[in-house]
């Protein structure tokens, strides 16, 4: 039972939508909703029917980063004097690694502010889509802090070292169509059509190929790691995989047949 999020089941169950929705507070990130966010992500990720998951917020924000007041409670209630350390460890690492792992694609749906940790929770999915709204902000540094859920990982490979130092060190807000341009987001839709387009790229994934994007996104992920042989190594292993599957079989049957195919993610 959900009780910080807003789950919509899509396409007899084969896309799910997750909506952080404490629009009071801006969506911003308390350790129940954290944990709600990962019991979705691994629900979805054990299930035999869903292909896709994507996740959003509800009211004028995406998310506005972790939530201050709960924070500051913790310090108080708190005789470890780390609890910013055991925040991050217990409730934000996990949750970067799930999304990381996840053999379904997990698309982020910005659909307003996405801020610090926000920002990057948005950024830690394989693709975002946003509205021309929206924007990001890596406000980490407003309050004295340093990127965190994945930032440090992440924004250096997205942007390079200049434009990370630069958005890091300055909390600068960017435009979502800013975002896309620098390569930090996907696409970028009118907040008209957004809806719309959206569900568009979400219903082609949840009938594309589910265990070729799996074995896809693995690959890269073992490519900022590896050497060119060793990846090179990996594509040839990760497609004999891809080879077995029966999306594979049935991906050339309905090329000969001159056909769309019918995938299974199987």
């Amino acid at each position: 039972m959900y009780t910080q999020l807003e789950i919509q089941t899509l396409l007899e169950g084969k896309l799910q939508v997750a909506y952080l929705n404490q629009p009071e507070t801006y969506n911003s990130l308390n350790k129940n909703l954290l944990t709600e966010l990962r019991n979705f992500i691994n629900e979805c990720n054990e299930s035999e029917t869903v292909r896709c998951i994507a996740i959003s917020g509800r009211g004028k924000a995406f998310c506005s980063g972790q939530n201050l007041k709960e924070a500051l409670s913790m310090s108080d209630d708190m005789e470890d004097d780390r609890f910013i350390q055991r925040m991050v460890i217990d409730y934000y690492n996990p949750l970067v690694k799930d999304i990381s792992d996840a053999k379904k694609p997990v698309i982020s749906l910005v659909n307003g502010p996405a801020v610090g940790a926000g920002a990057m929770l948005a950024l830690i999915c394989d693709f975002t889509l946003a509205t021309e709204s929206s924007y990001f902000s890596q406000a980490f540094v407003n309050i004295g802090l340093i990127p965190d859920t994945g930032g440090t990982y992440f924004l250096p490979k997205l942007l390079g070292r200049q434009q990370a130092n630069y958005l890091a060190f300055t909390g600068k807000k960017l435009s979502a169509a800013e975002a896309k341009s620098s390569g930090l987001i996907a696409d970028v839709f009118s907040d008209e059509t957004f809806e719309n387009q959206a569900l568009e790229v979400l219903t082609q994934l949840s009938n594309s190929p589910t265990a070729a994007i799996a074995l896809t996104k693995k690959a890269f992920n073992k490519s900022y790691s590896n050497s060119l042989q060793e990846q090179l190594d990996i594509e040839g292993i990760y497609q004999q995989e891809a080879a077995e599957t029966e999306d594979f079989k049935e991906g050339v049957a309905a090329f000969l047949e001159k056909r769309k195919p019918n995938y299974k993610g199987k």
